[in-house]
């Protein structure tokens, strides 16, 4: 989720992206599991759960969606609402700071709405414990009063499907993550896959791009739909200010204008890289030394950059550190001082 999000499921403040990069991703979601592109086994199981609640006339079970950023969880909680006919609620993990913040949004849920929750795993733990009885009995239990005077009331909520999405799904609580009667975990693109996402959104926003053009693309976008749409749009921005360039060439110089290399490293990547290599000697070095010798917080280091550079083979992770491999060294044309590691 893009917005700053009520425990309601308001929108507090627009979202960081701006109005219109939001319109640009809305317009581009798939509305239906047969326009989803990717994910084929998740999608598939979707199809039989929500099919099979469908026949029995009841709520689909509880979903939870894991994987990196990007990959469409958002976009699937919006499908199952829509697919079953139901009315959508969204929230954040954040948003929802105590058991009172929760107990407010599922009292006001209609029977059979469908509650997305981004970022599940952030929830404050009283939150979450209170969420064990609602997603199991459909009550909650409200405390009334404080110390020996208190007491509970049950409060019954109407049949409801919880959908959660997180990117951490090892912070999960077992009971909490036990809870959901199904569970997917979604998978980055492959370069193939990538390539129906941008020929489904170019179509959808009137550009005609050759193959080439979208495999450029492809091939820069992390294994993820996010960016590459996000790529798609500086692309169709360098062709609107330089209609004379063929959309292949427009793809190279409007990816190499905004900092993406061929390999899809940005500029921070190429920092974390070089930093790694020139005033660490290619490692083994902790992150946080690593983050502060470029200025970045060291959350965004490991959470952000680390997971591309470790699954695209330039560093890896050691007892005493991270260090750079040869792939690093040959990719930003360094001549390697010592002889680092190579993958297998």
């Amino acid at each position: 989720m893009s917005d700053d999000l009520s425990a309601e499921g308001e929108v507090l403040s627009p979202s960081p992206l701006g109005g219109a990069e939001l319109e640009f991703e809305g317009a581009l979601r798939p509305e239906s599991l047969a326009e989803f592109v990717g994910q084929p086994k998740a999608v598939e199981q979707l199809r039989l759960l929500l099919a099979a609640a469908r026949l029995d006339n009841r709520a689909p079970d509880h979903i939870l969606l894991s994987g990196p950023p990007g990959l469409g969880k958002t976009t699937l909680a919006m499908i199952v609402a829509q697919e079953s006919g139901l009315a959508l609620r969204m929230s954040s993990g954040p948003a929802i700071s105590h058991a009172g913040d929760l107990a407010a949004l599922l009292s006001s849920l209609v029977p059979g709405e469908v509650l997305f929750i981004d970022e599940i795993h952030r929830m404050a733990r009283s939150a979450e414990e209170m969420l064990y009885l609602a997603m199991e009995d459909y009550r909650i239990d409200i405390m009334v009063g404080k110390g020996v005077g208190a007491s509970s009331i049950p409060l019954e909520l109407p049949p409801f499907t919880l959908v959660g999405a997180t990117t951490r799904s090892g912070l999960l609580a077992s009971p909490l993550r036990d809870r959901f009667g199904f569970t997917a975990h979604l998978e980055f693109y492959s370069h193939d896959e990538l390539q129906s996402v941008l020929t489904r959104s170019s179509r959808l926003l009137g550009l005609d791009l050759q193959p080439l053009a979208l495999e450029i693309i492809a091939q820069r976008s992390r294994g993820t739909p996010r960016i590459a749409n996000r790529l798609l749009r500086r692309v169709r921005d360098y062709l609107t200010v330089h209609p004379e360039v063929d959309a292949s060439s427009a793809a190279e110089a409007a990816l190499a204008l905004y900092d993406v290399d061929s390999r899809g490293l940005d500029r921070l990547d190429r920092a974390v890289l070089r930093a790694l290599i020139e005033r660490f000697g290619g490692g083994p070095v902790g992150v946080s030394a690593l983050a502060t010798s470029i200025g970045e917080d060291g959350e965004t280091v490991e959470s952000v950059v680390e997971p591309f550079l470790l699954r695209e083979g330039f560093l890896v992770r050691t007892p005493r550190g991270r260090q750079a491999t040869r792939a690093a060294y040959e990719h930003l044309g360094i001549a390697p001082a010592a002889q680092p590691p190579t993958l297998l």
